[in-house]
């Protein structure tokens, strides 16, 4: 069953995280993980579930041992689950970059960019501009980094004056 929003099966809503352990660590993503979720809040469905999904052993190994240790320091249950990465399916287009579809004056200049919905979704560009629409990062963040994003003038603008009402 390829899964859908209204027809998700047994399957869970989650992301994947592309990296390069070159820069960093499969340990590291955990730990920034761990922080920012609550792991003691029990899931009310399946769809909504706290997971990590790992590729191997070594990556079994240490999701547990710092869900062990999450446990441990809480002192409570951690409902996050530790599960095998079977296959990921991508969300429908509609559900991608969603933060940044919110503001079509921003999304419009990537599309025209990346008319393919999956060149859109892998743009290191894309998600840097969906993650700022999301409410994360800083003004300073954003200033080392806007000339890297290939907006025009207004799109720069827009999402400066964006990231700085925060």
């Amino acid at each position: 069953m390829n899964p859908t929003y209204y027809s998700l099966g047994d399957h869970s809503e989650t992301i994947q995280i592309d990296y390069d352990p070159t820069k960093v660590s499969f340990e590291q993503l955990l730990e920034l993980f761990w922080k920012e979720h609550n792991p003691e809040s029990r899931p009310y469905s399946r769809q909504y579930m706290a997971a990590i999904f790992y590729h191997n052993e070594e990556q079994r190994q240490l999701a547990v041992k710092t869900k062990e240790r999450e446990e441990t320091r809480l002192k409570k249950r951690v409902y996050t689950e530790v599960l095998p990465l079977s296959r990921f399916y991508l969300a429908e287009d509609y559900h991608q970059k969603y933060s940044l579809r919110g503001i079509p004056e921003l999304a419009n200049e990537f599309v025209v960019v990346y008319p393919e919905t999956q060149d859109f979704v892998n743009s290191t560009a894309v998600t840097r501009v969906n993650g700022y629409a999301g409410g994360n990062g800083t003004a300073a963040q954003l200033e080392a980094e806007i000339n890297l994003l290939g907006l025009s003038p207004e799109g720069a603008r827009k999402l400066r004056e964006m990231v700085g009402r925060r």
